[in-house]
This record gives structure tokens, C-alpha cells and sequence, in this order.
């Protein structure tokens, strides 16, 4: 069972509610706000490794995308980690090791530490593996705290990973499961990074109690190109949700809930003008967030200026996401908003056009046993 802590809604009067996006018990007596139900499936037979070694892929992603705190994400095709994994007779039975660790030096090699640790520990469990030990290597693409999903990449490609090694035994949301674990000891239990990392594409979180996970078709015949502008800025996620507002308006909230709802409607129509009037709506964690990170709120004006559809904050920040149909235009945009965090914010940045990722995680090398 995992646990997890929800944004619970306390009704104090026609316009007005309280909303704690980050509670914390003040001692150990006090129970969590609620658990999530969500169970966990172990297979009743152990499977036999297919593959004496498997690399994956997990891209990143951009989640709450506006006004979709929490419970809505896209994956972004070009960026993003790799797991190679081994049967290893030198690691324990049932056990894994982590034996490199690349693209990152401050990263623990102890795997009950280490984001895709964590993720192929609950895998290895939910396949009740214990007849052979493995050995895993990350390739960091991502950089810490940069708002693309840095963890929920490693989680991913090493959850799929060990899947794959036994035959693909776990479906997607079994795979989602086991990243939340990881997910819950990083930044808390949201899944709108780690089920687009996994699943690709867009994805709503239809509910935590159980898990509900819900794929928005963009239309196969229309491009979206995301605009990603990183300066040299880390925004810890747990840093960024500690500046939430503890309290939000009635008419903030029913704004947002409009807005997200465009939002799914603009994703399931391919309609890039409606998707980005909604992206850079948002009224409740963008306006706490940006202030926090030098230059922002210029790189948002400097990119719809430019003619982006719309830009926001890409999860907890730094980098800013801007949605345009274009990819040489896109280019130009970039270069708009590298220039407004030089000029507003004294930070240096760099901007890449990529495109929707379409397929999340997934296989791209193995050897037969």
C-alpha cells in the first residue's frame, strides 16, 4: 500500500476555501489526511529473466502544465534518462545494485537512496523476483531540479526496465505504482511526471484512491512542438511547494477548474491556440512560483510576444515551456526567452525545440540469454 497526502478541500464559507497543498503532521500521532488504496499486484509465480541485459529509455516531461497542479502531465520526446540493467551473480539473490552512475556526481549509488533504485526495488517485488540478483547502471540526461522530470525519468526507465528483463509481466499502471514509490520519498506522491514518463503522451490523474490514470489523445495528424528554456537556476521541488498558497479565493478555483477543463478539450481537439490560452492561465501556483525564479514572469511576455501559443512553468521550475506548432518558429522563441532570463533575470539559459513524446518509456536495447 502506498501512502500519500492529499490537497484536502475545507469548506469555510460560499466564496471561500481552504486548500493545504503540502500538509505535514505536527507529531507521529497524527494520521495522515488520507492512504492511498491503490494495490499493489505480485505475481504468484516467479518469471524467468528473458535477457541477460535490457537498456530502456524514459523521456521527460512537463507536468501541471497551468492550471493542472498535480494531476496533469505530457512526456517530451528527445530528452531524458537510460537504464542498462544486468543479471549479476555477484549481487544477492532478489537484490539490486547500482554500479555507475553517469551525467551526475551528487547521485547515491545506494539503490534504497536512489530514484531508480527505488522504482526497480518495487518492481523486482511486485514480480517476486528472488532467484537472480541485478545490476543497474543510470545515464542522467536530465539535470536535478529542472523542472523536466529528472526523477521521474530515472524511476521510469528502471521500473520498465526490470519489467522487461522478465517478460513484461506489469502493465502500465502497475509500472506507475512502483515509480510512485520512488516518486513519494523525492517529492511527494504525484504522478503527473512519472505516468507520462511511462506512458507517453498526455495523461490526467483521475484519482490517487485508487489510481486512475486517464490518456488524452493529441491527434496523430497535428505536431506540437514544446519550447524549453533552462536557465542555470535549481528550484527544488520541495522548495517550490513550500511556496503555495495555503489558502485559494472560490473564484480562483472555479477559474483553474475551467481552465484545466480547456485545456483536456484543447489536447483531445489538437486546437495549439485553445492549449496554450489555457497553459498560461493559471491563477493559483504560478503566480507564488514565478517570483521565485529570476526572470520568469519576462520569459512568459517574451514568448508570447514572439508568438508562442502559450508559455508556463514546466512542474516546480526553473525551466519555462512555451507550445508552439512550428519547430524553425520555435527556435526563434527560444532565443526570445534565453534573452529575457539574461536581461530580467541575470541568469544564463539555453532553449531546445522537442516535440510530444508519444510513446513514454520504453526498450531500446537487450541481449538474448
Amino acid at each position: 500500500m502506498a501512502v500519500c497526502f492529499s490537497s484536502p478541500v475545507k469548506l469555510k464559507s460560499i466564496d471561500h476555501f481552504i486548500l493545504l497543498f503540502n500538509p505535514k503532521p505536527k507529531n507521529n500521532t497524527n494520521k495522515p489526511i488520507f492512504k492511498c488504496n491503490a494495490s499493489v499486484t505480485t505475481t504468484a509465480t516467479e518469471p524467468h529473466p528473458l535477457f541477460t541485459s535490457v537498456k530502456t529509455f524514459a523521456p521527460a516531461t512537463v507536468a501541471n502544465l497551468g492550471p493542472g497542479f498535480d494531476f496533469l502531465g505530457c512526456a517530451v520526446d528527445g530528452l531524458g534518462d537510460y537504464v542498462s540493467l544486468r543479471i549479476d551473480p555477484s549481487v544477492h539473490p532478489g537484490e539490486i545494485s547500482i554500479s555507475e552512475i553517469s551525467g551526475h556526481s551528487k547521485l547515491s549509488k545506494n539503490p534504497l537512496w536512489n530514484c531508480a533504485g527505488i522504482a526497480a526495488i518495487a518492481t523486482m517485488k511486485m514480480l517476486n523476483i528472488r532467484s537472480v540478483g541485478l545490476s543497474l547502471s543510470l545515464e542522467k540526461g536530465l539535470p536535478l531540479g529542472s523542472g523536466l522530470g529528472s526523477s521521474a525519468a530515472s524511476a521510469a526507465a528502471a521500473a520498465v526496465a526490470v519489467n522487461e528483463m522478465f517478460g513484461s509481466k506489469l502493465n502500465s499502471e502497475e509500472l506507475v505504482l512502483a515509480g510512485l514509490e520512488s516518486e513519494a520519498k523525492v517529492s511527494g506522491y504525484h504522478a503527473d511526471n512519472i505516468a507520462p514518463a511511462i506512458m507517453g503522451g498526455f495523461i490526467l490523474v483521475r484519482s490517487y484512491d485508487p489510481l486512475e490514470l486517464m490518456r488524452l489523445s493529441f491527434p496523430q495528424n497535428k505536431e506540437l512542438f514544446f519550447v524549453l528554456a533552462s536557465p542555470e537556476f535549481e528550484a527544488p521541488t520541495k522548495k517550490m511547494r513550500a511556496a503555495l498558497p495555503a489558502e485559494v479565493m472560490m473564484p480562483h478555483h472555479v477559474w483553474n477548474c475551467s481552465q484545466a477543463g480547456a485545456l483536456v478539450a484543447s489536447v483531445l481537439q489538437g486546437d495549439l491556440a485553445g492549449l496554450g490560452k489555457a497553459l498560461s492561465s493559471d491563477k493559483i501556483v504560478e503566480p507564488k512560483r514565478a517570483p521565485l525564479i529570476p526572470g520568469m514572469e519576462a520569459v512568459k511576455k517574451a514568448a508570447i510576444k514572439a508568438g508562442a501559443f502559450g508559455c508556463t512553468i514546466s512542474g516546480a521550475g526553473p525551466t519555462a515551456v512555451a507550445v508552439v506548432e512550428d519547430e524553425e518558429m520555435g527556435k526563434a522563441i527560444g532565443e526570445r526567452m534565453v534573452e529575457a532570463f539574461w536581461k530580467d533575470g541575470n541568469l544564463k539559459a539555453v532553449a531546445v525545440v522537442k516535440r510530444l513524446d508519444r510513446i513514454g518509456a520504453r526498450l531500446v536495447g537487450s541481449i538474448p540469454r
